[in-house]
């Protein structure tokens, strides 16, 4: 009996999926996934670090933070990877953290107004981020490396004084302050970090400020500057309630200054899409970006509401992406739930918390250091030869760092005016957006920026890099 014709291969071949939508093996995903939490944790776990210490937080409190932190990139992460419809998340191997631009600014509010007014105008900042992802998205162009170097270079500069305090301690009249054994103890560990970068190669060689944070530490414990006592009676599993510190607050003044931060924080998020559409082989749309946007601003959202942190695509993931070639957005959704069951697990947060200042302000020093690099790299792409653009980027790092060196300048002003100008970051956003628009985009102008289309944000750089 004769058997049926088998039916022609293009008819029974099923098409293969993107490299992007293959599901690994479970062994595999889970390897990588962790791989990818090792490279972004001591970044992610900095920002809580350095913004509870500089607010003069408990270490209890710092460790709710830290778990949070952790829980709220955990989230994020998975709504980028995985997507929800056609409205949340970019569906590429993106991981997202906590980013070093809201630091300031909130150290700031919470002198000024309290930890309820931080969270509330984070909250505020998180859904004035879903309303304009879409319009951030179409208007890109507005924030090429002009405008994004010359910020990310201020957020760098900025950051180093509190990395500074940390190391020397926040008091001079203090028996303490800037004794000669904290400032080796920092210098061992910048040193630490350093070697470990020049002569290790591959994934080793990206956890130089982790292995710095260890070292650093159990240099530490003889030294007396360890207190890990409250680690003992913090429980194993838990999650810190919904509005820890209160009813939110929104001062106007708050307000403004985080939704500003929300759009740097796009301006780097837009950045590494990009970038990672590139490397996969799957570029964006501007609907694709505006959702990866949007999971931005749900980062807002969901740290106001569980006491965490403005999230941005992490650029060392970024990096990891490129180096081993993996391209399965699940291998990110992995290492959201990874990071998800670190935030629910409160004696881990409690540990990191009971880290010494001077250990946290040594790698801090190196990370915002590293920043301020980033920002002067990627004005490397601005053209300056018959453009005004050198006069913008002087401009607007000299507003921008004036609070930094003088951080009373604003003290005459009302508390708006000292919110909203005494942030570095914000001010040198403000300044550098309204001039590239005066000097780039009205008419009479000769719209000279190094390319000011959206894909020139490829060059810019995500700020927490380590």
């Amino acid at each position: 009996m004769s058997q049926a014709p088998a039916p022609p291969a293009s008819e029974s071949a099923i098409p293969a999926p993107h490299p992007v939508d293959q599901v690994l093996p479970p062994a595999r995903l889970g390897l990588l996934g962790l791989q990818h939490v090792l490279v972004m944790y001591t970044g992610c776990v900095t920002v809580p670090l350095v913004f509870g210490s500089a607010a003069k937080l408990d270490t209890s409190t710092i460790g709710l933070l830290v778990n949070a932190d952790l829980l709220v990139a955990g989230l994020v992460t998975l709504l980028q990877a995985l997507g929800v419809g056609k409205l949340l998340g970019v569906r590429l191997p993106v991981v997202a953290g906590a980013t070093f631009t809201a630091v300031t600014p909130m150290i700031l509010i919470a002198g000024e107004y309290g930890m309820q007014a931080v969270y509330g105008s984070m909250l505020a900042a998180g859904v004035f981020g879903l309303l304009v992802a879409v319009p951030f998205a179409r208007a890109v162009r507005f924030f090429p490396p002009l405008v994004s170097g010359t910020v990310i270079t201020v957020i760098g500069l900025s950051l180093i004084g509190v990395a500074a305090g940390l190391i020397v301690g926040l008091d001079p009249t203090a028996k303490d302050y800037a004794t000669p054994s904290h400032l080796a103890l920092a210098g061992g560990i910048v040193l630490l970090i350093v070697l470990v970068t020049r002569f290790t190669s591959g994934f080793l060689s990206q956890l130089g400020v982790l292995l710095g944070l260890v070292g650093g530490t159990l240099v530490a414990v003889p030294m007396g500057l360890t207190d890990f006592s409250s680690v003992g009676h913090t429980d194993w599993l838990g999650v810190a309630s919904p509005f820890h510190f209160g009813a939110p607050q929104f001062p106007i003044a708050a307000v403004i200054s985080m939704c500003v931060v929300m759009l740097v924080t796009f301006t780097e998020s837009t950045a590494d899409m990009l970038a990672v559409g590139e490397m996969t082989g799957r570029p964006l749309s501007r609907r694709d970006l505006a959702r990866g946007l949007a999971a931005d601003g749900v980062s807002g959202i969901f740290g106001g509401i569980m006491n965490g942190f403005l999230d941005t695509v992490f650029a060392q993931n970024v990096g990891l992406v490129g180096m081993t070639k993996v391209r399965s957005r699940y291998v990110a959704a992995v290492a959201g739930g990874f990071l998800v069951l670190l935030g629910l697990v409160p004696k881990l947060g409690e540990i990191v918390a009971s880290l010494p200042g001077p250990v946290i302000g040594a790698a801090g020093l190196v990370m915002f250091a590293t920043v301020t690099a980033v920002g002067i790299n990627t004005l490397r792409k601005v053209e300056y030869e018959g453009t005004d653009n050198l006069l913008i980027v002087a401009v607007s790092i000299g507003v921008g760092m004036l609070p930094v060196v003088a951080p009373t300048i604003y003290h005459a002003f009302p508390a708006w005016v000292q919110i909203i100008g005494g942030s570095a970051i914000t001010s040198a956003t403000v300044a550098a957006f309204l001039l590239n628009l005066l000097f780039n985009h009205t008419p009479g102008r000769s719209k000279t920026t190094a390319v000011t289309d959206g894909n020139s944000l490829v060059a810019t750089a995500n700020t927490n890099t380590p």
